[in-house]
Order: C-alpha cells, then structure tokens, then sequence
C-alpha cells in the first residue's frame, strides 16, 4: 500500500538528514581537536570502561547512517511490515499511518541517540547518569504510545 507523505514524515526526514550532515560537519571541524583517545565503551551507569583511538570515532556516524538507510527503506515497503492486527477497509489508512508513524520515530530516536553518543565521545567526557534511563524511558514510551494507539484501530 502505497502511504502518502505527512508533514510528520517531513519533518523526521529533515531532522534525522539535519542531525546525520550536522554530525559529519561536526567531526570533520573538530577532528584536530579530539584527543587521539577517546571513549570506546560506557557502562548503564554513563562511565567510561574503555578507551580507544580516535578514528574509532567514524564507526558510530557510519552505524546511524546504515540505520537510518535501513529503516528508511523499510519504511517504503509495508507489505513486509508485520501488523499484529486485523486490518480492514475501515481501519487500513489509520494502521498504515500509525506503523510508519513509528518507525519513523524510532528512527528519529537512533539517529539522534546516535549523533549525541558521537559527540559526547568526542569530548572523553562520561555520559551524564541519566543518560541511560531517559533513552529507555523514550524508547519505551514511543512503542507503548504506537501500540495502544494500534490496538485502538483494531476496533475500526
């Protein structure tokens, strides 16, 4: 089925190519700057457990990208999507809508999780302690809000 674009979609589209040319631009400024040992590794608690060179630094924007590309492509392609629920002539366009309204969320989410992880091992700083529960917290709040969301079409 073929979804047409919201201003929703839009907008994720111009946030997530913002953040993923922002960071490139950003790596590329700082790269003189960026000591030659940077984190490689924190743990839930934001602390850094390992050190590594610098030119580790390129695999994080490199993972964004391949996640934002594949997701993006499965995005376009939602005869593979695996629904969960009954969908009918009544309820089509809205479970459509929902499910790409998601994934483009979710990947709105990586890209950014992604960009701020680049830029804080940059600077061999610590993630601060919070780090970790709001990024679940987000997660999880974006996939509860979609499937009750979801759940409620079933009824169309």
């Amino acid at each position: 089925m073929k979804i047409a674009r919201s201003r929703y979609d839009v907008f994720v589209e111009f946030i997530c190519l913002l953040c993923l040319f922002g960071l490139v631009l950003y790596l590329m400024i700082a790269w003189p700057n960026i000591p030659d040992e940077i984190p490689g590794h924190y743990n839930t608690a934001g602390e850094i457990t390992r050190m590594t060179n610098k030119g580790s630094l390129i695999v994080l924007p490199v993972i964004s990208l391949i996640m934002y590309a594949g997701m993006s492509i499965i995005e376009r392609f939602s005869q593979i999507w695996n629904i969960g629920i009954t969908v009918t002539e009544g309820n089509k366009e809205e479970v459509y809508r929902t499910l790409k309204n998601l994934l483009g969320t979710v990947k709105l989410l990586i890209v950014v999780n992604f960009s701020y992880l680049t830029v804080c091992s940059s600077r061999p700083k610590p993630l601060p302690v919070y780090y970790t529960p709001v990024f679940l917290f987000l997660m999880f709040a974006i996939l509860i809000f979609f499937i009750v969301k979801l759940v409620s079409l079933r009824r169309k």
